[in-house]
């Protein structure tokens, strides 16, 4: 969710059933975001969530330029005030830290042991002046990597392609309709598309280039393995539905809002 509608939209996910944080840790939030948007110039700050370890707990915040499907800086913070930016790790690195079994420690120099790798691959990591450890720091961006790819989900319509290939924000974007929040084709992987090209022309002959440029949910196989609705309250009002990550259980989004 963006910095500037943290508070509100961190009351409405508690509300919903999700885990919300301390009135202390909001307040840092709402003072430590916009500077961190000011000294990194950021042209918007999304506070991604939070990772809980054995020790601590990692509080996510991702940066973001004008074209918003281009790769986002991503930070973490252990108090919500100081901020670190978490650096890209190799393909080999990432895919290790991803077999990694057991909670975070909550300690960025905590080191790991390869999970599995074989004498030959060990060998010419080392001849290669690679370490056969991994820093829970690699394990933490590989983790959000993986989250992001898996149910980064937005709802159709909330961003337009440009002609020149870019991504914004659709500013006359006002959430989705009850009956069309209930639509797993009414929400996209916010990842590089994959199925897009497989589409038959039929297919593709009521699709609008500017809003459908991204891979539905409603492909992913088995259907529905990312979401799933359930009503948050009786009234017909703001948010009635939350749409709940079933890979990840922490991930969520109310009546087709990220969250």
């Amino acid at each position: 969710m963006e910095a500037e509608g943290l508070p509100g939209g961190l009351e409405l996910a508690a509300g919903g059933g999700g885990a919300g944080l301390s009135p202390e840790k909001r307040a840092a939030l709402g003072a430590s975001l916009p500077l961190l948007k000011r000294d990194y110039r950021f042209e918007a700050v999304w506070f991604w969530g939070c990772v809980h370890g054995v020790r601590g707990t990692y509080y996510i915040a991702q940066g973001l330029g004008a074209d918003r499907a281009a790769p986002r800086s991503r930070l973490y913070s252990l108090d919500c005030v100081e901020w670190s930016l978490l650096t890209p790790v190799a393909k080999e690195v990432g895919e290790q830290a991803e077999r990694l079994k057991g909670r975070f420690q909550g300690d960025p120099s905590f080191q790991y042991e390869y999970a599995e790798v074989s004498a030959e691959d060990a060998e010419r990591l080392l001849e290669d002046g690679t370490e056969l450890v991994i820093k829970e720091e690699d394990r933490l961006i590989a983790t959000i990597d993986q989250i992001d790819r898996a149910v980064g989900i937005v709802p159709r319509g909330a961003f337009v392609k440009t002609p020149l290939g870019s991504v914004h924000e659709n500013r006359n974007f006002e959430g989705l309709s009850l009956t069309e929040a209930k639509k797993l084709s009414s929400y996209f992987h916010f990842t590089e598309p994959s199925n897009l090209k497989n589409k038959t022309l039929l297919e593709k002959a009521n699709w609008d280039p500017s809003t459908d440029f991204l891979d539905s949910l409603e492909h992913d196989i088995p259907p529905g393995k990312n979401s799933r609705v359930k009503r948050c309250n009786e009234r017909e009002g703001s948010f009635p539905f939350q749409r709940q990550g079933v890979s990840y259980s922490g991930v969520g989004m109310l009546r087709g809002t990220p969250c």
